[in-house]
């Protein structure tokens, strides 16, 4: 998998491990072929392989607070007819927003798939798992945006999965 870190500007406009909450299906893409990651920022000990490709346990990290970009860019235009993501905050109460968009043309315009709150509440609520079932042709470009503490706290953004098919 070919990775760059982006700069904060350019990002357009620790997660437990539970290998089980990913949901078995041999239809899964494979991101490490067919996609360059763009990123803009990672913890090292969390870097975004271990969210994107199977096997991985730590999950995704960002290194510090505020908004973050994860961008998948596809060599060939793919087709995608399911979007899953699992977001997992084990201590910090928060409420976190996410963007997810794509784009046709490798990212000059984009359509929006999902905006979505979620509040974690550690012991009640500590893990949001989305699985989106979409029609989109042509995918050039896949975004996710991800404001970890909608109030501005100092929580760090994280993805414990992501899976596309």
């Amino acid at each position: 998998m070919r990775k760059r870190i982006i700069a904060s500007d350019q990002a357009a406009t620790p997660p437990a491990d539970d290998r089980s909450a990913v949901p078995p299906t041999d239809e899964w893409l494979d991101l490490e072929e067919l996609a360059e990651v763009e990123i803009s920022s990672e913890d090292a000990d969390h870097p975004i392989e271990a969210a994107l490709l199977p096997g991985r346990s730590s999950g995704w990290r960002a290194a510090g607070p505020g908004t973050q970009t994860i961008r998948l860019s596809f060599a060939e235009p793919v087709r995608l007819r399911r979007i899953w993501l699992d977001f997992v905050e084990p201590s910090r109460e928060r409420t976190q927003q996410f963007l997810l968009q794509w784009s046709t043309d490798g990212g000059r315009s984009f359509q929006d798939v999902v905006r979505q709150q979620w509040n974690f509440s550690p012991g009640d609520g500590s893990r949001e798992t989305e699985d989106f079932r979409v029609d989109l042709d042509a995918v050039s470009t896949l975004e996710l945006q991800i404001v970890p503490d909608i109030s501005g706290g100092t929580a760090e953004a994280t993805l414990a999965h992501l899976r596309l098919a």
